[in-house]
């Protein structure tokens, strides 16, 4: 079978988490939002009134928690939610010095804000933008929610953000900040090619160097699948997700982009770091209500709830729930995600961390995918060929082990 060279061969390009055995990353969850887009499922609260004492809490659990990655050196911090850009910079200030005095942090670190529009546009300091502000308490890099620059669409995702701020804030971000994504959604109902290609134009135009899309999916018990089950939204069309997602791929590699992870696009030198650690199965203590963390053989969530995540911070108890991973496990997790990047999974690998039962498993399985031409062998790596992308997680589903 003949390999899809537009995307195979791009597992030469260096893992920017290989070979740092001591590397790990701090997730820091920030709960709350203006107001609730109807597609999401993530935990937040729209009040604001006890913003001040979570982030002493957020605080409070870096420093209790120190020693879990005692070990390690932290060579990413990502403010997630959320809304992080909700917090003043003194907040932000007060929580990336937290990390400093804790934890051993290599010399400039990627640091990511998560930050959306309107909050980027209302701050303003003497020269005018909070970008500069940003910059010098260490953030260097920028997730913007940008979702569509469609109006139409924002306001049916109920985004607090309009068109015009979108395009206004990405033109005043780029000329502070080089290392900027932006999350785009495709396979919105009854959105055309057309106006999809002219959502991706326009991020292109802007000269942003990371793009991370995801399809619109209906999350149970969110405002969209009550608006769906009701007849007032319509139902989700596969096939056409599935036609912008090609197009995607399409047009992100024509402007340079490498699709190094199914639903992240990016300039060589600008992967996400603090992504591609999860990916490949790097250490990461989340910091905050809901936050997970993971380390080896070991997974934890903390409870997402604002007042009880608080509360037994306060107490010096920290409100998280802890499992122990089986060989089994930790086997299907990577599988999961080495599937989803252009490293793909390691046979070699498999055999040294898992054993060679599940190596031979492994092959067995994968052979009615390479023969229908969804996975592709070579090097001792498997990946997803370009007719598998859009099915990844089916596929690695079937290569997980269940007994």
């Amino acid at each position: 079978m003949k390999k899809d060279l537009d995307y195979n061969h791009l597992s030469n390009i260096s893992n920017p988490t290989e070979e740092r055995q001591s590397a790990a990353g701090i997730y820091i969850h920030i709960p709350f939002c203006k107001q609730a887009c109807y597609y999401c499922d993530f935990h937040f609260s729209t009040s604001l009134k006890k913003k001040d004492e979570l982030v002493q809490a957020l605080g409070k659990e870096l420093e209790l928690r120190q020693n879990e990655l005692k070990n390690h050196t932290i060579e990413t911090i990502y403010f997630g939610g959320g809304t992080p850009s909700l917090l003043t910079i003194e907040e932000l200030r007060f929580l990336i010095a937290k990390v400093y005095k804790n934890y051993q942090v290599i010399e400039n670190p990627e640091i990511t804000l998560e930050a959306n529009p309107d909050d980027l546009l209302s701050v303003r300091d003497q020269s005018g933008t909070i970008f500069e502000d940003y910059k010098n308490i260490g953030i260097n890099r920028l997730s913007i929610g940008i979702q569509s620059f469609f109006e139409d669409d924002l306001i049916a995702m109920n985004r607090a953000h309009s068109s015009l701020e979108a395009k206004e804030c990405l033109s005043e971000a780029t000329r502070h900040f080089n290392n900027i994504t932006i999350d785009l959604i495709y396979g919105i109902p009854n959105m055309s090619l057309e106006k999809w290609n002219k959502n991706l134009e326009m991020a292109f135009g802007f000269g942003v160097n990371h793009i991370s899309s995801y399809a619109l999916t209906v999350e149970p018990k969110t405002a969209l699948d009550t608006f769906i089950k009701k007849g007032q939204y319509p139902s989700m069309d596969d096939a056409l997700a599935q036609l912008h997602f090609k197009h995607l791929i399409a047009e992100t590699q024509k402007q340079g982009f490498v699709h190094y992870e199914i639903s992240n696009f990016g300039k060589p030198g600008f992967f996400s770091k603090h992504n591609t650690s999860y990916w490949q199965g790097t250490p990461y203590l989340g910091i905050g209500p809901s936050a997970h963390s993971f380390h080896g053989n070991t997974r934890s969530w903390n409870v997402a709830n604002n007042t009880k995540y608080i509360k037994g911070i306060q107490e010096n108890k920290l409100p998280h729930t802890v499992e122990t991973l089986t060989v089994q496990e930790q086997y299907n997790e990577y599988v999961m995600t080495g599937l989803r990047t252009i490293w793909g999974v390691s046979l070699d690998k498999v055999e040294t961390d898992f054993g060679t039962v599940f190596k031979t498993y492994l092959l067995e399985q994968s052979k009615k995918h390479i023969n229908q031409q969804l996975l592709y062998l070579d090097g001792g790596k498997l990946t997803v060929t370009e007719k598998g992308k859009f099915l990844s997680d089916g596929i690695a589903s079937d290569l997980f082990k269940l007994d």
